[in-house]
Parts: structure tokens; C-alpha cells; sequence
């Protein structure tokens, strides 16, 4: 029995991690520009390094990496990751990434929804003022009349705190005080990501933990469930992310569920109008006012009675994920492929922000290549998008510092 689960286990990690690597030669939707040399390159050794399992003896690993990072495009005022480095606890803790991949997976295998978890946790901490751990602290700067970051409104449905303190707790027994909090998001977000099904990409370590939350930033910066697609294009354009980057990080939305509070003004008070978004098929609204009923006891003609009758405490507990979205028009494959781009494509969008990407030509486009082929462009941008913003205006060297507790800073 014990066997079993092991092979069980070590398939479960390994079977995404070839997929990952299942490119086709078409690494671009139609109509975008071809593939670069650096860019052919990352997945050519990312592939040979992986499959060799040589992480530190690759040297042409490390210089992929920093060609690749060099290739980005980054605001100017952002710091773009480029102190950090592949392997950095290879000396002062080499079983840093086992242990937080170890744990990883022993967490998924209990709990499948750590993925999208970590995945929202992780672009919530880098959206506002870098991948620094800052939405992981209690603290907030030390003054009572403040809030912490991490209960700004866009960040109150936040989970998977609990899962990297375990982390946290394990490699302080490991290795106290020298693997950071925000180096523990970025690699458990990528091994979690990968055990949904999604691609592999290397993650640089090095990073340092903020001091201080931003709770003002987030409160303003993260973008919204019910923006337009000019202002979800415009606050991603801000972090130095095109309209490309934009929709393949979008794309994440396709593992995990989307609760209920994000999508219900959308299905009775769109815009503040009383009434649900018309531009819902009606099929398709009637399949999410099942999965996410009114709560309140107003009753309308505009909405089947056994909508108003089902009562729940909390939306939090509920929603809908995009292979319900697409399930009822079109079969879907594996969880983490293009099912969230032929969701939009059909107008089955959960989020007013998703399917507003359908409203600008460009980002049309995408949405519309992306859906076309097998998955193995989404999944390539993907890989490389979530590098890029692992990078982003990183605290490294003599800045930030090594937090002992992930909830609380370092007193000075």
C-alpha cells in the first residue's frame, strides 16, 4: 500500500512536468511576432537542464535565465530581479526547494485547491510593490490606526497563509533565519501550479522580505472582478505587462473556482442597475444564478423563484470554475489548457473583467489564438509571464530582510 502511494505520488509530480515541456513549434498565436533566438533557447535548455536534473551544474541554465530577464520589458522605476539567482540557499541551505516541494505536494494531495490559492496569494503579494511577502504580514507598520495589506477588500478572500507558515516552520528548522518569505511563495506558487497541470519555469531565489504592508496600494492597485478592459490593460501596463502578458496571466484563471462575491453583482445589481449583465446568454446566467443563488429575500420577476429561495450564509464557500462555464457548451480537457479562452470566446465569461477582454480588438486576438490550438501556446506564455513577474521590483542584497515569523516583521 505504502508503494502505491509513492508511485502515486512521484507520477502525480512528474506528469505535469513532461506535459509542460509537450511544446509545439507554433510558440505564438498567429499574427504576433516570430520567436527570438533567447526565446527558442529558454525552452530548448529549460527542457535539456530539466531532464538531465541538473541544477547546478548547467551553466547555460543560469545564462538563459539571465537573457531571458534581460529581454523583459519593465517599467522603468521597477527593479526587474536581476541580483537574483538560480539556487541561491545552495550553500547556506541546499535542501530548500525539496523541502518546500516536498511539502507541496504532501498539502495537494489533501488539498487540490492550494493551486489557485497560491496562485492568487502569490499575484497579489507582486502587484503591489513587488513579490516581497508583504500580503503575508499581521503587522501593520506599527500603527494601530492602520490596516495591514492584507485585509484591504481585494485581499479579505485570500487563503493559503496557513500553508507557506508550515513551510515557513519547516525550514527554520532547517535552516534558521536564512530562506526568506517571499522566496517560499514564489517557489510553493510555482511546484503548486505545476501539480494542477501547468507548465514548469525556473524560479530565481534571492529575494528579501518587506518590513512593511501597503495596504493603501492594494486597496487602489489590484485590479478589479468588474473593471473594463482599458483599466485592467492600464493597471497591468503599469507593473510593465503588455496586452500579450496580460492575457496569458488571465489565463490562470482557468484552475480553481471563482467565488461567488466576485461574480454576484454581475448576476443582480450589474452596474448598479438592479438588474443582472445583459450581455449573459441567457443559458449561461441560468447556470450561474443555480450556482450562485441571491441571498437576499426581495423577490423579483426578473429571477426564477428557485433562485431567491436558496439561501447560504457566505458566497465565499461558493462559485463557479471555468470548466463549469464551459461544460455545458463544450467538452475540456486537462483543468489547466485553453477551456477559460473558449469560455470567453462563447461569451461564458465568470468575471466582467475575463470577458472584457473580448472587447478590444487586440486582446480579441489573443483570446481568440489562444483558444485555437492545443494549449502549448497559453501554457508556454504562461511559463514565461510567471517568470517575468516573479522578478518584479524584488527586494534583494542589503534591502528588505529574512523574517523569522512570515506574519511579522523583524523588529530592528
Amino acid at each position: 500500500m505504502g508503494c502505491c502511494f509513492k508511485i502515486s505520488l512521484v507520477l502525480t509530480i512528474l506528469l505535469p512536468i513532461l506535459l509542460s515541456f509537450a511544446f509545439t513549434n507554433n510558440l505564438y498565436p498567429h499574427g504576433e511576432n516570430e520567436t527570438s533566438e533567447t526565446e527558442i533557447q529558454y525552452d530548448s535548455i529549460s527542457f535539456q537542464y530539466f531532464k538531465n536534473n541538473s541544477y547546478h551544474s548547467n551553466p547555460f541554465f543560469t545564462v538563459m535565465l539571465a537573457a531571458t530577464n534581460s529581454s523583459f520589458s519593465f517599467n522603468h522605476r521597477i527593479r526587474d530581479g536581476s541580483n537574483l539567482v538560480y539556487d541561491f540557499y545552495r550553500d547556506s541551505c541546499p535542501q530548500a526547494q525539496d523541502i518546500v516541494r516536498s511539502a507541496i505536494a504532501r498539502i495537494y494531495f489533501d488539498h487540490r485547491d492550494v493551486s489557485p490559492a497560491l496562485l492568487r496569494l502569490f499575484f497579489h503579494d507582486c502587484f503591489i510593490q513587488g513579490c516581497d511577502a508583504s500580503i503575508l504580514l499581521d503587522d501593520s507598520n506599527s500603527d494601530k490606526n492602520r490596516s495591514a495589506e492584507k485585509q484591504a477588500i481585494p485581499n479579505q478572500t485570500l487563503k493559503g497563509f496557513d500553508k507557506i507558515d508550515m513551510i515557513k516552520e519547516e525550514l527554520e528548522q532547517a535552516c534558521p533565519g536564512v530562506v526568506s518569505c517571499a522566496d517560499i511563495l514564489a517557489l510553493a506558487t510555482r511546484d503548486a501550479v505545476l501539480l494542477a497541470g501547468g507548465p514548469f519555469y525556473p524560479v530565481l531565489t534571492g529575494r528579501k522580505d518587506s518590513h512593511r504592508s501597503f495596504f493603501e496600494e492594494a486597496t487602489n492597485q489590484i485590479p478589479r472582478p468588474d473593471d473594463n478592459v482599458t483599466r485592467t490593460l492600464h493597471l497591468f501596463g503599469l507593473k510593465g505587462f503588455n496586452e500579450r502578458e496580460t492575457v496569458s496571466l488571465l489565463g490562470g484563471h482557468s484552475i480553481g473556482k471563482i467565488g461567488c462575491d466576485f461574480i454576484h453583482p454581475r448576476l443582480y445589481n450589474f452596474m448598479g442597475t438592479g438588474q443582472p449583465d445583459p450581455s449573459i446568454p441567457h443559458d449561461f446566467l441560468l447556470q450561474m444564478w443555480l450556482n450562485c443563488p441571491d441571498n437576499t429575500t426581495t423577490t423579483s420577476d426578473e429571477f426564477p423563484d428557485f433562485v431567491v429561495s436558496k439561501q447560504m450564509s457566505s458566497h465565499s464557500d461558493l462559485g463557479m470554475s471555468y470548466m463549469q462555464a464551459l461544460s455545458a457548451s463544450v467538452s475540456s480537457g486537462a483543468a489547466f489548457d485553453t477551456h477559460y479562452y473558449q469560455s470567453l470566446l462563447r461569451g461564458r465569461g465568470l468575471l466582467f473583467a475575463d470577458q472584457q477582454l473580448m472587447a478590444a480588438e487586440k486582446t480579441a486576438r489573443l483570446v481568440s489564438a489562444y483558444a485555437s490550438d492545443d494549449g502549448s501556446t497559453f501554457r508556454m506564455d504562461f511559463a514565461r509571464v510567471m517568470l517575468k513577474m516573479s522578478n518584479l521590483d524584488v527586494l534583494s542584497g542589503l534591502q528588505g530582510q529574512i523574517r523569522l515569523n512570515c506574519s511579522q516583521p523583524v523588529s530592528s
